[in-house]
């Protein structure tokens, strides 16, 4: 692509689609692209704009295929399809690909039309079961501390932690024309194997942890590692940064055909974990980590070593960690008049919930001894945890995070999450399954009132801990998508039980999901 169409305006961008063809190296060419231009790569025929390169893409519930007639009608000049479309797009341009292979030529179709954006950036990805988003929004603290403007695409920025493939070539594209010198992308399992981040080979690949989470998806842990694994292969990153307190981290490790630099939390010297931060020394420098928890220290020592590898010294990486903020939605306190500590975090799998839940434990635990010393408390503080599991995701995780919140809480309330299609009291059901007998549980399937609950049942020096939803603005249920922020309910159930304090600490408590 010549520079004049790479500076221009991603809307008015025109490209050949004789370089997109030469990219996606069809089976077959119906048509003749030599004199086609096309305006844009979509999968969905409601973007389709004239001019538009549409991708038949075959899913679990629809076939892209059936929709190319449509997509005709709207103004598609070209079309990337598993089969001949024949007359239901007449006129227009063919490149049919191998059965299985859409996503792949999609990928690379997008890569042409934007330009190969990912190459004009340092591109870090990073991979996990949790941990993912505080990553890279710490790894983007120690670059921009560097000089480089960074860009992150993730969990935050829509409905996936990482976007099809046009929609990503399309970000890339807005950070290197806004003059941003580097990116960080949660890279999830379903896009490794749905091929949404073919054509970026990272500069730095990160390996956080893995644990149980998209059995659904995967069918085993297994799987789900070999998914995950993908990202180490050459020809997709340079370099591999992994975490080798992490099993399936040493696995990667031992097996890593790219260069490889690994972190453990024995790399974080004279650690002391508190309850509000961290403190710990790192290649001889004093780090002080506003973002508590063993759990965060490993996702600094993980962006810090990515940093590294991208060339940044100690002073930017010292200086990026201790300036970095909460993430929304991992681990968000509040506290009420009463001395209740409220956590609200994204913790959505048994690992996740543990992290969360030990942390409130320990800071429960020094909530009571602060208080001990002033004469003001006789009891230990309590933990109460409310929280759901997704509907139409991992059943297998659903008692297990039961398990985990009956041995860590000492309240358990159970409640609706993201049911979907399926029945929130069916959900309620499985989670119960784990919990053990004699655990103080409680079901409430409306989720405020469960907060509410919750919250009225807290004293002075309990954390109470909502968790499963973080950041999410909204419930998803069968049918549609009702409005609902855990941190908004919190906020106004406080209020309304007239505890509320007029902010929000924003301070992390500990590790939490990410």
């Amino acid at each position: 692509m010549d520079q004049e169409q790479i500076a221009a305006p991603m809307e008015h961008r025109t490209v050949a689609l004789d370089v997109v063809a030469g990219r996606v190296a069809p089976l077959a060419t119906l048509g003749d692209p030599s004199d086609v231009r096309i305006t844009g790569v979509v999968f969905r025929d409601a973007d389709v704009t004239p001019g538009s390169l549409y991708c038949c893409l075959t899913g679990e519930h629809f076939d892209g295929h059936s929709f190319a007639a449509r997509a005709r009608g709207a103004g598609a000049v070209a079309f990337i399809g598993e089969r001949s479309l024949g007359d239901e797009v007449r006129g227009a341009v063919q490149l049919v690909v191998a059965p299985g292979e859409a996503r792949a030529a999609m990928a690379q179709a997008a890569c042409a039309f934007h330009g190969d954006p990912s190459r004009s950036l340092r591109t870090v990805g990073i991979t996990g079961t949790n941990g993912k988003t505080t990553t890279t929004y710490l790894l983007r603290s120690i670059l921009e501390r560097f000089g480089w403007r960074t860009g992150v695409v993730g969990t935050l920025d829509g409905a996936r932690t990482t976007p099809e493939s046009p929609e990503l070539q399309a970000a890339l594209a807005r950070f290197r024309d806004g003059g941003y010198a580097a990116a960080a992308l949660e890279v999830s399992s379903h896009a490794l194997l749905q091929r949404r981040v073919d054509g970026i080979v990272f500069d730095v690949a990160v390996f956080t942890n893995l644990s149980q989470d998209h059995l659904d998806f995967h069918g085993t842990m297994e799987s789900y590692f070999a998914a995950k694994a993908r990202l180490f292969e050459p020809g997709r990153a340079n370099l591999a940064v992994v975490d080798v307190d992490d099993p399936y981290g040493r696995r990667i490790a031992e097996r890593a055909a790219v260069e490889t630099v690994t972190y453990s939390l024995r790399d974080a010297s004279d650690l002391e974990l508190g309850r509000t931060s961290s403190r710990f020394s790192l290649r001889g420098r004093a780090v002080h980590l506003g973002i508590a928890g063993g759990f965060n220290v490993a996702n600094a020592l993980g962006a810090a070593a990515a940093a590294r590898a991208l060339g940044v010294d100690d002073d930017a990486i010292v200086g990026g960690l201790e300036a970095a903020h909460a993430v929304p939605g991992r681990v968000e306190i509040v506290e009420s008049l009463d001395g209740v500590t409220v956590v609200v975090d994204f913790a959505h799998t048994p690992a996740a919930l543990e992290q969360v839940l030990d942390a409130a434990r320990a800071a429960a635990a020094s909530r009571h001894a602060a208080a001990g010393s002033v004469g003001t408390r006789s009891r230990d503080g309590r933990v109460l945890v409310v929280f759901g599991a997704g509907g139409e995701r991992d059943r297998g995780k659903r008692p297990a995070m039961g398990a985990v919140a009956s041995r860590l809480a000492d309240v358990v309330v159970v409640t609706s999450d993201n049911p979907r299609s399926e029945s929130a009291a069916a959900i309620a059901d499985e989670i119960r399954a784990g919990i053990a007998e004699g655990t103080r549980c409680h079901v409430e399937l409306d989720r405020r009132a469960a907060i509410s609950y919750a919250l009225s049942g807290a004293r002075g020096g309990d954390v109470v801990v909502v968790a499963g939803k973080g950041h999410e603005s909204s419930q998803q249920l069968a049918d549609r998508a009702e409005p609902f922020d855990d941190r908004e309910v919190v906020r106004s159930e406080l209020e309304r039980q007239g505890r509320a304090l007029p902010h929000w600490l924003g301070t992390p408590l500990a590790g939490g999901a990410a």
